[in-house]
Order: C-alpha cells, then sequence, then structure tokens
C-alpha cells in the first residue's frame, strides 16, 4: 500500500510540474517536520538487533555426480511400486529421477568408524557441552519459553530434555543440512556401502525416499527443496521423512508441520515423538540415577540387556548396585554403562524415560548429552536470570 501511495505522490510531482507548484498547507509543513525530527530521532538511537543467531544458510555445495537413475533396474522398479502405491504419475517420476545426483560423500560418510576406538563419555561432553551450545540454548529457550511450557504441559515432557535434542541435533537450528534430501536417500537406498547390514539399510532408505516424496507432495512444495543431512534428516529435530509423517506436529497451527523454520513445530513434534516412542509423564523424577557396582562383579549380567528398563530395583540392589539417594521402588530401571576410554567407567540406573530418548538416537552417550545438556542451558537461564548478588 505504502509503495502504490509513493508512486501516485511521484505522478503528481511531475505533473504539477510542468504547470507551477501548488502551495503548501501549512499543516502539512508540520507532519513533513514531525517526521523528519522522527527519522532523525530513529537514526540516532537504532533499535537493538535480535540476539538470536539466525541458522547457517543453506545451500547446496557438494558436487554430486549425475548418474542415469533412470536406468538403474532396481531404481525403476521401485518407482512402478511407489507409482501404484500411491497414485504418482509414472511420467513424472521418471522427470524428476533424471535429475537426482549421485552423492559419494553421504557414502563415504555412513561407513561405520574404525574398529578399536574406546568409548569416552568424557569426550563426548568435551563436544557437546561446550559454551556455544550452551549460549546458544540459553537464547533458544528464552524465545521459546511459553511453547516449551505448553509442550512440557500437553505431553509431559521436561522442557530440558526437548531443549537438549534440539541442541544436540542442530546447535538450535544452526545446522540443520546442506543435502539434497532426494539425492541423498536415494544414493543410500541403491548404493549403500558393502556391510553386514546392508541390505536392511538400503531398505530402510527405499521407506524414506518413498516418505519424502509422500511428505513433499503432501506439503505441495518441491521435493528438491527439502535439505537434511547426509543420511536425509530434516530440521531442527532432524526427523526423517517418515518421522515428519508420523509424529510431525503443526504445533504452531498454521496448517502445516514446518521443522525447518518453526521452532513451535520443532518442540512439538520432538516431545510427541518422545511420548509415542515410551516416555511417561507419571514417572517423573531424573531419568538416570548415577550408581556404584560392587567389585564381585556380580552386576554384569544387567549390563547390554537392551534399550529398555527390565529390572528392579531390589534385583539390582542384591546384585551389588547401589545409588544414593536410592532411587523409587516400584518400577523397572536398566543398568548403563558409560565408557572413559582408559579411566574409570561411569554406571547409571536408568529408567524408561532414559530408554524413550535413546529411540531418537540408540546411544546411551546420546540420551546422557541430551540430558546433561539440558540441564546446563537450564542453570545457565537461571544464573542469568539472577539478580546481582543473588546466587543459586
Amino acid at each position: 500500500m505504502k509503495l502504490f501511495t509513493t508512486l501516485l505522490l511521484l505522478l503528481a510531482v511531475s505533473a504539477s510540474g510542468a504547470l507551477h507548484a501548488a502551495p503548501v498547507h501549512p499543516k502539512a509543513k508540520a507532519e513533513v517536520k514531525a517526521k523528519a525530527k522522527a527519522k532523525a530521532k530513529a537514526k540516532a538511537n537504532p533499535k537493538p538487533k535480535p540476539t538470536i543467531a539466525k541458522p547457517t544458510p543453506r545451500k547446496v555445495d557438494y558436487a554430486g555426480e549425475q548418474v542415469n537413475f533412470v536406468e538403474w533396474k532396481a531404481v525403476s522398479e521401485f518407482a512402478d511400486e511407489i507409482a501404484l502405491r500411491h497414485g504418482f504419475v509414472r511420467k513424472e517420476l521418471t522427470a524428476l529421477i533424471a535429475q537426482i545426483r549421485y552423492v559419494d560423500s553421504a557414502v563415504q560418510l555412513v561407513k561405520p568408524a574404525p574398529a578399536g576406538k574406546p568409548k569416552n563419555m568424557t569426550a563426548v561432553r568435551a563436544l557437546m557441552l561446550e559454551p556455544v551450545r550452551i549460549n546458544a540454548g540459553v537464547v533458544f529457550w528464552n524465545s521459546n519459553a511459553d511453547t516449551l511450557a505448553r509442550a512440557e504441559r500437553d505431553y509431559g515432557v521436561p522442557a530440558e530434555i526437548i531443549a537438549g535434542i534440539i541442541g544436540i541435533e542442530t546447535v538450535y537450528g544452526r545446522n540443520t543440512g546442506r543435502f539434497r534430501v532426494l539425492d541423498v536417500l536415494t544414493t543410500l537406498a541403491f548404493a549403500y556401502p558393502e556391510a553386514p547390514n546392508q541390505a536392511a539399510r538400503m531398505a530402510f532408505f527405499r521407506g524414506e525416499l518413498e516418505n519424502a516424496l509422500v511428505l513433499a507432495r503432501k506439503n505441495a512444495i518441491d521435493p528438491f527443496s527439502l535439505l537434511g543431512s547426509f543420511a536425509g534428516a530434516i530440521g531442527m529435530p532432524q526427523f526423517m521423512p517418515g518421522s515428519v509423517l508420523a509424529y510431525g506436529v503443526d504445533y504452531d497451527r498454521d496448517g502445516a508441520v514446518n521443522l525447518q523454520n518453526s521452532a513451535q513445530d520443532a518442540i512439538g513434534s520432538v516431545a510427541n515423538f518422545l511420548v509415542q516412542h515410551g516416555y511417561q509423564r507419571a514417572l517423573g523424577g531424573p531419568s538416570v540415577y548415577a550408581a556404584h557396582v560392587a567389585p564381585d562383579e556380580r552386576w554384569e549380567r544387567f549390563i547390554g540387556q537392551g534399550l529398555a528398563a527390565k529390572f528392579s530395583l531390589d534385583e539390582l540392589l542384591a546384585a551389588g548396585v547401589a545409588s544414593a539417594p536410592s532411587p523409587p521402588g516400584g518400577r523397572l530401571y536398566g543398568l548403563i554403562d558409560l565408557q572413559n576410554g582408559a579411566e574409570t567407567t561411569e554406571y547409571c540406573l536408568a529408567t524408561d524415560n532414559f530408554f524413550a530418548i535413546t529411540q531418537y538416537n540408540r546411544s546411551y552417550y546420546y540420551a546422557m548429552s541430551v540430558l546433561e545438556l539440558g540441564r546446563a542451558v537450564r542453570l545457565a537461564r537461571g544464573a542469568q536470570a539472577l539478580m546481582p548478588g543473588e546466587t543459586l
């Protein structure tokens, strides 16, 4: 509207210039002076810039190889199947597949790490609990405090756990990935590197490629506009396309799930994912309790028993596992070990809520990092809120 008004004024000035200048009303003169004064004041006292760091600009900067996936028999059969299953137009799928690139860096990145390197929780802490991540978490929490509180009320998942996951995954949206999702998913679906689980992984990525195409159509977006990690994970919480479809929440109520640009959607979706994978409001309290183990190693049979709480507190205590203060009875626990290289291994009693976090990433170290980062952000935020002279 302002642009349209400005154009009209310019046309009026041009027309009057060919004749003579019209007299200016005193009231108009006063308005012009007032606007000039306000403009000068604004220039002298500019508004402070937002403190929220913008996400790193996302651009595709890898050199994918233009292979002819259309001629690959397995790709053609896949296209036939999903065209039939979802009603895609086969010719349109062929045209889309012809634009997909092979990404060798994705193949290299999914290869397992060299064997023999000891696990080290201390090293993980140094990487995940560094000041930049904690400070970004404080800004994120302050900017989204109402949404985090709403998610905690709606789902029963503490705000610090939600913040911890988003911080571990993408440093609060700063590092959401630079790969075209269709490129990496197609590459890994049909050219996964040799490995004992190669067939299972290829089947997984074919499923996610199908999900990505369905997701793009559902949201009426160009499928090549989906950018993510080298494995095809999308947005602030790094959901795979299938997880976006299954657990994504339109928490800002704008009619679409947008995990890339909506912190509200990301927060609601993380909380929903955890609840759908076993997080229980009723458990309450800590998700893990520091434990000590007896030197006779009777407790060893409880180590490595999967990602679930299976044992009563009495069973664990009888086997020489102790924790102070003692965790609540009447619920199940798992005994987890967090190795520290050549240093002493840490042990914890973990609840089902801890194991719900491992469904996000199947690692004790990941879940512990989430908990510790969330706590660090909460404490840092609390410290910033203190008045001079106060202490926590």
